[in-house]
């Protein structure tokens, strides 16, 4: 694919917003220039998304072009990476994003939070991005979550979402069928931040996070309309102890 012609701002004002326990979010307003030029591109080639099996993001999912990705990782290690347990990048991922599924077909695993770099090796971190490229903040942010429950709960909820049907898991945990947008039971929410147009923010990829999908009945697989984001994922080499 052959990338639009953008730029990331230059001077960048970068917001910290703490969480807990020294974690915090980064947010950037204003992050790239041109952002519509990607919406154009995502629209241009709406029909390439597709779902995978191998994610739990819950709708369709398009790679982003290597020159993209390159200004993104540029972008973090000139701004963003030294406010993480990260020293040196080792290799980078990201894709163009739009949420479709209705709460009705999630799955158990899709209707909890979740952490990214569960691959992660020894002495490594990773840190994730997300860019909103849509102009309706009604579509949803990020919300932050921390385990509200004993260690040996909060892993029989996770293993049970692998072999519960959707119907059974809700049964036997209470947790609706639904995006998940607040605490409940099992996890208490410390954070979040609101979706904004050319809003681009970086966090912890082993903290605990979802989308705030509230109004589902407003998605759309069409990239112009739809919950469409640019998310990056890097996998650093953690700062010498």
């Amino acid at each position: 694919m052959t990338a639009p012609v953008f730029r990331f701002n230059p001077r960048p004002h970068i917001e910290r917003v703490d969480l807990f326990r020294g974690r915090a979010c980064f947010v950037v307003d204003d992050a790239l220039l041109e952002p519509e030029r990607l919406v154009d591109f995502a629209a241009m080639h709406a029909g390439d998304f597709q779902s995978v099996d191998f994610n739990a993001y819950p709708g369709l999912l398009l790679t982003a072009p290597s020159a993209l990705l390159q200004a993104l990782r540029d972008f973090f290690v000139e701004h963003v990476r030294r406010a993480f347990d990260a020293r040196r990048v080792l290799r980078m991922h990201g894709r163009f994003s739009v949420v479709t599924l209705a709460p009705h077909e999630l799955r158990p695993y899709q209707t909890i939070c979740h952490v990214d770099g569960l691959n992660t090796g020894p002495g490594e971190s990773i840190q994730a991005s997300v860019l909103y490229l849509f102009d309706d903040p009604s579509l949803g942010g990020t919300s932050f979550y921390v385990p509200a429950q004993p260690l040996a709960e909060m892993q029989q909820l996770l293993a049970d979402t692998k072999t519960l049907t959707a119907e059974q898991f809700s049964r036997r945990h209470g947790v609706a069928r639904a995006y998940m947008c607040d605490s409940n039971t099992y996890f208490h929410r410390v954070g979040r931040v609101e979706a904004k147009w050319n809003r681009l923010i970086f966090y912890d990829g082993a903290t605990l996070h979802s989308g705030d999908i509230h109004a589902p009945e407003r998605l759309s697989a069409d990239p112009r309309r739809g919950r469409l984001t640019l998310n990056g994922f890097f996998t650093s080499r953690r700062r010498a102890g």
